[in-house]
């Protein structure tokens, strides 16, 4: 009940939305480890996992207009990656928990099972070695699998150590000069993109940043809801010699399905940016819909474009889901970009965590690495 109790703590404290609590997350491997059996380890895992995860429900009522059973639901069936990969990989024999653990951690990190590896404790890596780069990434690693043997007690030693440090020393990365995000508060629901009123209060926030000086602005993710010709004409000369390029989240559609996107937009035209890697399974990415002949919903373009440049940047770009897993972020920073432009639509994360997470990991992860950081979310 102790290696329960603590899996729940590790998740709800290390995945409060509060970056400098992740570290609590790095807890999780010692619980694994020291678990007496396969289903004390299968519980602790849900614990640490349903704990880490618990805006899922609300968001999914949210975000469905269903009940909150519906909710539920999905986060149970969410879990289950998760907990069956720490299940199977558990081991009474002490002298295979670190290799095992290292696979479930790998495993949790690329597709098939990283597609749902959220609140991964590696993500921590970012406020224990800020700007360490690959290095504090392998000093976390370490730090993770010594917390699964024996020595564990002194690997908790030296992350609490590194903690209070980087607590003490801890500043949000910045964007780059002359980029600027903004932020909207639009209400939303299924199915529903902005329309004309949407975007043309979008576009006058936009045009107040570039009299304020703004070179590059970053808006949300849907900013620009479905993209067309008319929705290009409307942006390009609402930009008329303005002399800013507009980053936008957008959707393109076709007979196929659709792709979630990133836009650059200025008054000479646009084109798309940014393909989105993953987006959210189940609400937005249905591949199995083209099985019954239907449009497949949003496509996900795995490993396509970790990076893209923008105006001399090399940026890593990360849409709304893709902050909360792992491999989209590490495949990006084997390009070494410049900055993590991180956007978002979170209408439907009304009463949850889950926005407060994701911009937490956008931070850890641009932390780490040393990088600029531009993020702009609907709320």
């Amino acid at each position: 009940m102790i290696l329960i109790a603590g899996g729940v703590a590790a998740g709800a404290i290390g995945w409060s939305g509060n970056p400098l609590a992740l570290p609590m997350a790095m807890a999780f491997p010692a619980l694994w480890a020291l678990s007496p059996s396969r289903l004390v380890a299968a519980c602790a895992s849900a614990g640490y996992f349903l704990a880490a995860s618990r805006g899922l429900p609300q968001g999914v009522a949210n975000f469905y207009g269903s009940q909150f059973a519906v909710g539920i639901a999905l986060w149970f069936t969410a879990s289950l990656a998760f907990v069956a990969v720490h299940a199977v990989l558990w081991t009474s024999s002490q002298g295979w928990r670190v290799l095992r653990y290292a696979i479930a951690a790998v495993a949790m990190s690329i597709p098939p099972f990283g597609v749902v590896g959220w609140a991964h404790p590696i993500t921590a890596a970012g406020i224990l070695f800020p700007a360490w780069d690959w290095f504090g990434l392998a000093a976390a690693a370490i730090l993770m699998l010594t917390m699964t043997t024996k020595r564990w007690p002194i690997a908790a030693a030296l992350l609490g150590g590194f903690w209070t440090w980087s607590a003490a020393h801890w500043t949000p990365p910045n964007p780059p000069e002359g980029w600027v995000s903004v932020d909207t508060r639009f209400r939303g629901s299924a199915g529903h993109y902005a329309g004309y009123a949407q975007q043309g209060e979008t576009i006058i926030v936009a045009k107040t940043a570039a009299m304020d000086g703004a070179r590059i602005i970053v808006l949300p993710e849907s900013a620009a809801g479905l993209w067309t010709p008319t929705v290009e004409r409307l942006w390009t000369r609402a930009l008329t010699g303005s002399g800013v390029t507009v980053i936008a989240g957008a959707a393109v559609v076709d007979q196929g399905g659709y792709d979630n996107v990133m836009m650059r937009i200025s008054a000479e035209g646009s084109e798309i940016l940014y393909r989105e890697r993953m987006p959210v399974p189940i609400s937005m990415w249905q591949p199995w819909l083209a099985w019954v002949g239907q449009r497949s919903g949003a496509r996900a373009h795995v490993f396509a474009n970790p990076v893209v440049d923008v105006e001399g940047v090399k940026v890593a770009p990360l849409i709304c889901y893709e902050q909360l897993i792992v491999w989209p972020v590490l495949q990006s920073m084997l390009y070494r970009p410049d900055a993590i432009v991180a956007s978002g639509n979170g209408w439907w994360t009304a009463s949850t965590s889950i926005l407060a997470i994701q911009e937490a990991n956008a931070q850890a992860w641009a932390s780490l690495f040393g990088l600029a950081l531009v993020s702009a979310v609907n709320r």
